[in-house]
């Protein structure tokens, strides 16, 4: 037995939730059918959770449960012996009746009899109505460990202390929370923790099970901060050198750097729903922060910056345009009211550093143009957002997730401040390190990939 996958038998009344929390358990958006209809599972389907490429954990999707009453009504006209048990479903299912009126109810007694343990799953948003004690009723006499599971506990609608008293006054005292809309990796924690005290027999497997479920969310996680901070390095180290006085070869020059640092922040945002596996499903992306798989505000607008509490800078090196910082060695140049619309890459330069570089360029009339802090900022800020908010999100989840719901909730409240890491400081100094710099970009410089170590590590920490 202890060598054998657990078999689970996925039931309750139909549309609790039950598709959902396969799709939650699997991390994956496709199985099944998600719909706000009834009787939307017709058949049992299953699917396994492996450790090892071994199947630890069989879970069965069942129809949803519509007429436990009239099987009570049957097993009232139709008795049997005294305290016979499962004996009573068995001669249920035998019937004619579990063929024809009982054909979806039969279909999940079938399956939990056949299961090692059945989860029952309650929308905790419901009253404790009298088809659910009924429900409750028909399936404890499957002769079958139950445990309920309260879905939608993060609503605020939830009455779960209802649901654990009416559940305690029939005998289910081990109640796990879990929402397959809201994830929240304690309450899956305590799914697996739940399964093991039920069947101690399977206690090893579950737990290389939950084992493993935690080092991929924390490898995850330092996976996703890694690409954010990849994005930073790049578009932080990302240069334009232009003639000074030349507003239009300005103009021209920033609208494709704008456009190059919205390709990149794309490339992003796809690699993080990949690494969530939320990625390549419509209706994901766009139930997400997003339009399209797109933010709905574009990263070079003050309603971003506004959005996220960064205030555009007014100093230094601070251009007409939003977004745009232009250097020409010690004077902060604007290009003019027809540059306001500006954006990216229209010459790169040689691989100079700091200082030098700058006299370089102010010596050859010329001046810099990048993508100034303020922008910077409100680019980490709702990245680390959207992490923040695949992080929580189930893969049962269909309803939006508002942008300013996250945005108020980001991390790394410093980088609203006066400074910004040290390594994004850092970057401005090295074209090379931009792959946004493509004449001079060098992919294999290891100063570059410590840099992103470091500000992976950072964002790791302070998130």
């Amino acid at each position: 037995m202890a060598g054998e996958a657990l078999n689970v038998a996925v039931v309750g009344h139909t549309n609790t939730g039950k598709t959902s929390l396969m799709r939650t358990l699997l991390r994956d958006t496709q199985f099944g059918e998600v719909r706000d209809a009834p009787a939307t599972t017709r058949h049992v389907e299953a699917a396994q959770l492996l450790v090892d490429d071994q199947p630890v954990l069989c879970l069965y999707d069942t129809p949803g449960l519509e007429d436990a009453s009239g099987i009570l009504d049957w097993l009232e006209l139709n008795p049997g012996e005294r305290g016979e048990g499962a004996s009573a479903i068995r001669r249920f299912l035998a019937d004619p009746a579990a063929g024809m009126r009982f054909e979806q109810e039969a279909k999940v007694l079938r399956q939990l009899m056949a299961s090692d343990v059945g989860l029952y799953v309650i929308d905790a948003r419901e009253p404790v109505l009298p088809k659910y004690r009924d429900e409750l009723a028909v399936l404890s006499q499957c002769a079958r460990p139950l445990l309920p599971l309260l879905n939608y506990v993060s609503a605020e609608s939830a009455d779960t202390q209802t649901w654990r008293s009416a559940l305690a006054e029939l005998g289910l005292h081990a109640v796990v929370a879990f929402d397959t809309v809201v994830f929240d990796a304690a309450g899956e924690r305590a799914l697996f923790e739940k399964l093991i005290s039920v069947l101690d027999a399977h206690r090893e497997p579950l737990s290389r099970l939950l084992a493993l479920r935690e080092r991929e969310a924390r490898l995850r996680l330092e996976t996703a901060c890694q690409l954010i901070a990849d994005m930073l390095i790049d578009v932080a180290a990302a240069l334009v050198v232009l003639p000074e006085g030349d507003g239009d070869a300005a103009a021209r020059a920033w609208q494709q750097l704008q456009d190059r640092v919205r390709e990149r922040e794309q490339v992003c945002i796809d690699r993080l729903l990949e690494l969530f596996a939320f990625g390549g499903v419509e209706h994901a992306l766009t139930r997400l922060p997003l339009e399209q798989g797109r933010w709905d505000l574009d990263l070079f607008t003050p309603e971003a910056m506004r959005e996220y509490g960064v205030q555009t800078g007014k100093g230094l090196g601070v251009g007409a345009a939003a977004g745009l910082a232009v250097d020409a060695l010690s004077a902060g140049l604007t290009l003019g009211a027809g540059t306001a619309t500006g954006a990216a890459i229209g010459a790169v330069i040689a691989n100079r550093r700091g200082l030098v570089r700058r006299l370089w360029h102010r010596a050859l009339g010329q001046m810099e143009l990048r993508i100034d802090d303020a922008t910077l900022r409100v680019l980490a800020l709702r990245e680390l957002a959207l992490l923040k908010a695949l992080e929580r999100r189930g893969h049962g989840a269909v309803a939006p997730v508002a942008t300013g719901q996250v945005a108020d909730k980001a991390p790394l409240e410093r980088l609203r401040g006066e400074r910004l890491p040290a390594d994004v400081d850092r970057a401005r100094v090295r074209p090379d390190w931009s792959a946004l710099n493509r004449e001079v970009y060098r992919s294999e410089s290891v100063s570059r990939a410590e840099a992103s170590r470091r500000l992976g590590r950072l964002l790791l920490a302070e998130r």
